[in-house]
């Protein structure tokens, strides 16, 4: 076995003809990362590096980010297409079935990979995902939407960084960890200007809510975890909400952490998801026991 072996780099085409750059490292049970919109797939190197110890791991660059294809239209970027280019991933590495583990907008990805072809997860992980979905929120995080996609195009993500990578879910990031915080940042000043306008305005603003979704989360039996921080606040209700209609789903909540949660608290990420997936390959993570009602608040005969 040779280092090519375990790591490699490849151009995976979409149905639209979209290119997309992955990235692959390890051997063994597959785990399929989809990154947030303010990172890329170098986000989960923390991850990657971890699980590639006995699983195939691979990442790509969402459409949108270098170095995949930047559509200059908006009508190549939605939710659906988004979950279609994870399974074009899947496909053009001829992987059938794998662990979906998604943040933010991966995580928004993650849940319509399992409504749309829940035939091809293993288990689905859905960490910091929630932002719109609150229905007293939806209006105001679609005009949110429309006005960073103008400030990428006017400011350009050079500058706009230094704004975006200051909200008030990453902070927190700042504080624990300056550095990585600063790698982030970084990061974020690298994205097309372009393509981060048109995810924001195709992706971020036109997808639904997860409340507009429930009966086909309802009927998702696929193995779900998530995971959101405390301090994440427009992603607890909608976090807890899928914990309630999801029938196979976990919640887990981490302390005093914000929305970077695979970056802020890599460690914390890694044991949660190392356990999750262990459990779902020993058959172990099962639909919740008919007799935890929720309603019940004790039981008197």
């Amino acid at each position: 076995m040779t280092y090519a072996d375990l790591t490699a780099t490849h151009k995976v085409t979409a149905k639209d003809g979209v290119k997309l750059h992955v990235e692959e490292a390890g051997q063994g049970t597959p785990i399929l990362f989809i990154h947030e919109f303010g990172g890329n797939h170098m986000s989960w190197e923390p991850q990657m590096r971890f699980f590639a110890r006995r699983h195939r791991c691979i990442t790509y660059a969402a459409r949108g980010y270098a170095t995949s294809d930047i559509p200059t239209d908006v009508e190549a970027y939605s939710q659906a297409i988004a979950a279609d280019d994870a399974v074009a991933v899947l496909d053009g590495l001829g992987i059938e079935k794998a662990h979906i583990v998604g943040l933010s907008m991966g995580g928004f990805c993650t849940v319509h990979f399992g409504l749309r072809t829940p035939e091809r997860a293993l288990s689905l992980t859905v960490a910091g995902a929630g932002y719109g979905c609150e229905k007293e929120h939806e209006e105001y995080f679609r005009g949110v939407s429309l006005a960073v996609a103008e400030n990428f195009e006017k400011l350009g993500a050079k500058e706009f960084s230094k704004i975006y990578a200051l909200g008030a879910s990453r902070v927190q990031f700042e504080v624990k960890d300056p550095r990585g915080w600063r790698e982030f940042a970084d990061r974020l000043a690298t994205h097309s200007d372009i393509g981060a306008a048109m995810t924001m305005r195709g992706v971020q603003a036109r997808r639904p809510s997860f409340w507009d979704l429930e009966e086909g989360l309802k009927q998702m039996m696929v193995p779900t975890l998530v995971m959101v921080g405390d301090e994440d606040d427009h992603c607890l209700q909608p976090g807890i909400y899928l914990k309630k209609v999801i029938p196979a789903c976990g919640l887990s909540v981490f302390p005093k952490a914000g929305h970077t949660l695979n970056l802020e608290e890599p460690a914390l990420f890694n044991a949660q998801l190392a356990e999750f997936i262990a459990q779902v390959e020993a058959g172990k993570w099962m639909p919740r026991d008919p007799r935890a009602i929720p309603g019940q608040i004790m039981r008197t005969a």
